[in-house]
């Protein structure tokens, strides 16, 4: 969006000419050419203030920023608004309580890889092992949860190999609960 700063300029020459017009004539011929000489520092200093504006917009804006430019005598901005960033996920919900207060304990045995992996993602959601089990349990036991098995080998992109490079018949399928 163009601003045109000649209006502000020609202003601040107007009032240098009316100033000086109590003094006489010569006085205000001088204050006439005094604000010609004027006229670039005048435009320079708009800038600057102008520019110093947009900085501290930029300053407050969460992302983004604005720019002056200057396009022949007039000054051009330029708003860009960048991307906002993905919220931070919800924190994991919190276990539910235990109905009766009885808890049971049992034995898993699972492969090393499948326990550090399942290890691994408790730590992302900031869970113990055995919160992060128990919850996943109890999504794949709670009422109405569908377990998704689909087999992608039919697509295109999973159907002539796995471009990740997997190996045997899991890299085809997609499982989990919803």
């Amino acid at each position: 969006m163009p601003v045109d700063i000649t209006p502000y300029v020609e202003n601040l020459r107007s009032s240098l000419v009316s100033a000086a017009e109590s003094s006489g004539e010569e006085t205000r011929q001088a204050a006439e050419r005094l604000g010609f000489a004027l006229d670039s520092s005048a435009r320079l200093a708009i800038m600057e203030a102008v520019s110093q504006a947009a900085a501290e917009i930029t300053a407050e804006m969460p992302n983004g920023g604005v720019d002056v430019r200057l396009n022949g005598r007039d000054l051009d901005f330029l708003v860009h608004v960048a991307a906002p960033t993905p919220p931070t996920p919800p924190p994991p919900p919190a276990p539910e309580e235990v109905e009766d207060g009885n808890l049971s304990r049992i034995t898993l045995r699972i492969p090393e890889s499948v326990k550090a992996k399942a290890e691994e993602r408790a730590a992302d959601a900031g869970q113990s092992l055995n919160t992060w089990l128990v919850n996943v349990v109890r999504a794949a036991t709670r009422e109405g949860a569908i377990n998704i098995d689909v087999d992608l080998s039919s697509l295109p992109f999973f159907g002539g190999g796995d471009p990740f490079g997997g190996k045997g018949r899991g890299n085809k399928r997609m499982t989990g609960w919803l």
